[in-house]
């Protein structure tokens, strides 16, 4: 008898294996597809509940959405900006103004406020003293000699009737009489100037003002030649000498208002156009805005400046500076056109401020502008127009 006969037929162990995988792969496929078809219906889902009422009915119209904004138009102060250096509106040298010396004292320091003929500094004045005593002592001789004189005639005079004096000695002693008084006036005049000379010798502030700069000290050696001692500002004015280009210069007139700002400094301060450069620079092509300043202690002589000058008012649209675009040809703008299509509209930029730029020709104001994604448009293309916040 066969053996194996003896046991009932089995199946294959391997076979069952394959197939219990192929199952399960089958299965993992089918749950991906359908994860897949549920992202995509999410999606879907999604994006049509971001929707607008308007982006839905018009989903069917061809072209992309864009943002637009009508700007109107705006009241715009129309500025020039300027940058120059600040100085005093009348600046007074001071030097020596008689003949000089050693200096004995000085008197002031700059900042300093000072009256008009108030003294700066002292010039040592003793051989001038001394002048002055012999000039007045010389003016008593010539007193005496003069009340002689005119003793002698009053006598002479008297004896004339008598016959002792002739005619021709009274006139001999009138005109010794008028000598003597000459000499008088002589000797008070030199005393007069030598006085003044004296005087001179105090170094005097010319007018009312403040004390800018000072270049002498006690013991110095001036002269005329000396150069300039004190630097003053007649009356603490100050003035900002405005650089402007050609073009912005014929904009302005006197009495224009601006703002000033020094250097590194926050605070502003007002002035006024109180004289226009008659020429301008052949190499520069600027010409001078002389702005008058009040006195301020942060106004400082020799600083740099800038000036926001107000040239007047224009009512013109305003737009964010993102609707803006330029190329070769210049500045431009898109607009929508009633067609839904882009239009390229050449436009003339002016001041820019913090509501936008200012255009000065080229719109009206009512025009749809493009103020996003105008850099991926061309004209002519079709596109979906949406008002700057609209819901």
């Amino acid at each position: 008898m066969n053996f194996e006969s003896q046991f009932p037929d089995v199946p294959d162990e391997s076979a069952a294996l394959d197939d219990i995988a192929l199952q399960k792969r089958r299965k993992r496929i089918l749950l991906v597809a359908a994860a897949l078809a549920a992202l995509v219906l999410i999606a879907f889902m999604f994006l049509r509940s971001g929707q607008s009422p308007d982006a839905q009915a018009g989903a069917d119209d061809k072209g992309p959405a864009v943002t637009v904004v009508i700007p109107g138009r705006t009241s715009v102060a129309t500025t020039v900006n300027a940058t120059g250096t600040l100085a005093a509106r009348r600046e007074m040298p001071v030097g020596v103004a008689g003949e000089g010396g050693r200096v004995q004292s000085v008197l002031v320091e700059p900042g300093a406020w000072v009256k008009a003929g108030q003294i700066l500094a002292r010039v040592e004045r003793s051989v001038q003293t001394e002048q002055g005593r012999s000039l007045g002592a010389a003016i008593s001789v010539a007193q005496a000699d003069a009340r002689l004189a005119q003793s002698e005639l009053d006598r002479a005079q008297a004896l004339v009737g008598r016959g002792f004096i002739s005619k021709a000695d009274i006139d001999r002693k009138i005109a010794t009489r008028d000598a003597a008084f000459a000499r008088v006036r002589v000797a008070q005049a030199q005393y007069q100037e030598q006085h003044a000379r004296t005087g001179q010798l105090d170094v005097r502030a010319p007018a009312a003002g403040l004390v800018l700069t000072r270049s002498v000290e006690p013991g110095q050696i001036i002269s005329s030649g000396s150069g300039v001692l004190f630097r003053l500002a007649k009356g603490g004015e100050m003035e900002l000498l405005a650089k402007v280009s050609e073009a912005d210069l014929a904009r302005l007139n006197a009495g224009m208002n601006a703002q000033v700002t020094p250097v590194g400094g926050v605070q502003s301060y007002p002035g006024q156009i109180w004289q226009i450069a008659p020429v301008i620079d052949p190499q520069s092509r600027q010409g001078i805005a002389r702005i008058a300043l009040h006195y301020n202690r942060e106004l400082r002589p020799g600083g740099f400046a800038a000036a926001r000058i107000v040239s007047g008012q224009n009512d013109v649209p305003v737009l964010p500076e993102s609707a803006l675009q330029s190329d070769g040809a210049g500045s431009y703008v898109y607009i929508v056109t009633p067609a839904n299509t882009v239009e390229r509209r050449n436009v003339t930029p002016g001041q820019v401020s913090a509501r936008g730029v200012s255009i000065l020709s080229g719109l009206t104001g009512g025009e749809n502008i493009v103020v996003l994604a105008g850099g991926f448009l061309n004209p002519g293309q079709k596109v979906r127009p949406v008002l700057q916040g609209r819901n």
